[in-house]
């Protein structure tokens, strides 16, 4: 038998999930389980452009809607990227801008849901930090949380290393992060019992079995991997050249937005810009 493909790497998390609409609304349910069940979603963006898969910088989502009319963003995220959070607010509330036409109510408005899935941990600083592993993001008064205007907006994230170091208890969310952490422990996933993530080790079974599916996996793990290479060689020439030095050559090479050319060299997005426009001079 074939070695099983990783559920973390962002193709394989697509194909697992947009080809199995049913799947996904378990993992939704299971991931916010205080709040209302779905029943079903559309895929929204089924498709994986070529293009998509060797493009460097590009996380490969899953955006759905459900029979309600809510959005939702489910993705995996293996690399931890300096402005990581800003892409996540800016895809979200882009998907929550698009609802709405010319002319409509915006009582017609419907939430917009961020579901990340993290494997690194994130939260750090303190000791509360770090043991919560889940967390949901909404619009709250900083001083009376208990003041909110309301989860239209709104983005859940679980650290999935971490939860798993923690130790959740029994229960669904704690078989997903079996799943995404020990899938390829035969013995652990044979003692998950949750039928869901049953479901997804069989859909893994099967997409491992075919030779394209593993060969476009290896495509698009290898162009993550270039893309860590790169960061880091350019990491290295800031310190050897100097960052300033490093930034020019980073927007000479055009392959970076001036976000990310910022967060290489640790300067400011102005900075940047004001790069852009000595060089034109």
């Amino acid at each position: 038998m074939s070695e099983l493909l990783d559920p973390t790497n962002d193709y394989v998390f697509k194909r697992l999930f947009s080809e199995a609409p049913d799947l996904l609304v378990n993992l939704i349910n299971d991931l916010r389980p205080d709040l209302p069940n779905i029943a079903s979603v559309e895929i929204l963006n089924p498709n994986i452009e070529p293009t998509e898969l060797n493009g460097k910088y590009i996380i490969l989502d899953v955006l759905a809607r459900d029979g309600d009319g809510h959005c939702y963003n489910v993705e995996i995220q293996v690399r931890r990227y300096g402005a990581w959070h800003k892409r996540g607010l800016f895809y979200l509330t882009r998907t929550l801008g698009s609802q709405l036409g010319t002319g409509e109510d915006y009582t017609e408005l419907r939430a917009s849901v961020g579901l990340h899935l993290l494997d690194f941990d994130l939260f750090t600083d303190t000791a509360e930090e770090r043991e919560q592993a889940t967390w949901r993001f909404e619009m709250r008064d900083s001083r009376q949380p208990q003041v909110s205007l309301g989860s239209v907006l709104q983005m859940n994230l679980i650290e999935i290393h971490k939860a798993d170091r923690l130790g959740l208890p029994e229960g669904p969310l704690r078989a997903w992060i079996t799943f995404f952490k020990h899938w390829q422990e035969e013995l652990t996933m044979a003692n998950v019992a949750h039928e869901p993530v049953k479901r997804a080790m069989s859909r893994i079974r099967e997409l491992s079995a075919d030779e394209e599916t593993r060969r476009l996996a290896f495509v698009r793990e290898r162009a993550l991997r270039d893309e860590v290479s790169f960061l880091n060689d350019a990491r290295r020439e800031g310190r050897e050249e100097g960052i300033e030095q490093t930034a020019r050559n980073l927007i000479k090479l055009g392959v970076l937005s001036d976000e990310k050319v910022a967060e290489v060299t640790g300067m400011t997005v102005a900075e940047i810009s004001a790069l852009h426009a000595e060089d034109k001079h």
